[in-house]
């Protein structure tokens, strides 16, 4: 069931197109990511789902109902937003209750959907706590029980945790994609972080210059960029022009070898680069004048050095054409 269409929606702000006409199924309970850079119209397509912003142009439905122009507070869905805007003299509680009591719900069916709430955010310990008395991860947890409490057929993240250090990022990402599973509510996710989204979403949406470049799952998208933006923005990738075709090659699927043979390039060893579980050789070509990167698991034991003279090849099999 599609539980999100876009139909040709375009936004222009002062006669500039910010996002170009562009369509987009959303399915029931879903986790969808839309992943660009900075000014690339994510945010933007998010508020227009939201009613912050309306299209200058196409049709926007969630349920099969056309939303277009209905204000925010008229549209069966919520938006956590990077800043947590929690109400700073309200207890952990008092802030999930809040919508809830605006909607007017019975008193028994609030405190049953904050108990909910609480339980899956496992905020239990924390609900007579202010906002002040919180970490940024704990605030988090506050702002997304109290969109979850609202039992919204939709929820949207825009960068939610942007402002938090990586390895609790990292936490929050895997609880986040157990708890969407668990509800079964359809996420769409804003984020420019790559990792992110390979990690968190069932389908991605490459934006670029408020266009769509890519949709399909990580596994697609990482194995068969279609463009050279998908295929250098998610992830390391090695580009090679020829006259007829530009195509990619992963820097895991790129062989190094101590001895140069006529099956391989040569090329000398630029840099190295120790990551831990892996490394890298930054590879001078000879032929090409260009730079290649190799990433070597933690089970390659051979030495390498700077300067080194090495033979380089890969599968065609492992050549993806991309179009510009």
């Amino acid at each position: 069931m599609i539980m999100i269409r876009l139909e040709n929606v375009e936004k222009h702000f002062a006669g500039h197109p910010v996002v170009h006409p562009l369509s987009l199924k959303i399915e029931e309970g879903e986790f969808l990511t839309l992943l660009g850079p900075s000014g690339c119209g994510k945010t933007t397509i998010l508020r227009m789902i939201a009613g912050f912003e309306h299209p200058t142009s196409g049709v926007i439905t969630l349920d099969n109902e056309d939303m277009t122009y209905l204000p925010p507070n008229k549209r069966d869905l919520n938006l956590v937003f990077q800043h947590y805007a929690l109400f700073p003299h309200m207890t952990v509680e008092q802030n999930i209750q809040f919508g809830l009591k605006m909607k007017k719900l019975p008193v028994k069916e609030q405190r049953e959907r904050i108990d909910e709430a609480v339980r899956l955010t496992q905020l239990s310990a924390l609900t007579k706590r202010y906002p002040h008395q919180l970490s940024g991860g704990q605030q988090q947890r506050v702002a997304i029980a109290r969109a979850i409490a609202n039992k919204p057929k939709v929820l949207l993240l825009d960068e939610p945790l942007g402002a938090l250090d990586l390895q609790l990022r990292k936490n929050l990402q895997t609880e986040l994609k157990q708890l969407q599973r668990s509800l079964g509510i359809t996420f769409i996710y804003v984020t420019h972080d790559q990792e992110e989204a390979m990690m968190m979403s069932d389908r991605i949406v490459i934006m670029n210059n408020g266009r769509i470049e890519q949709i399909g799952t990580p596994k697609v998208i990482y194995e068969r960029p279609e463009t050279l933006f998908a295929a250098t923005f998610v992830g390391e990738n090695n580009i090679f022009h020829t006259e007829d075709r530009l195509y990619a090659v992963r820097p895991e699927k790129i062989r190094v070898h101590h001895e140069v043979t006529a099956d391989h390039q040569s090329g000398i060893i630029h840099d190295i680069v120790y990551l831990g579980n892996i490394h890298k050789l930054i590879i001078q070509l000879d032929e090409e004048q260009s730079f290649v990167t190799s990433v070597l698991d933690f089970t390659d034991q051979r030495t390498w050095e700077i300067g080194q003279s090495v033979g380089v090849y890969w599968a065609p099999q492992d050549e993806v054409t991309v179009g510009r």
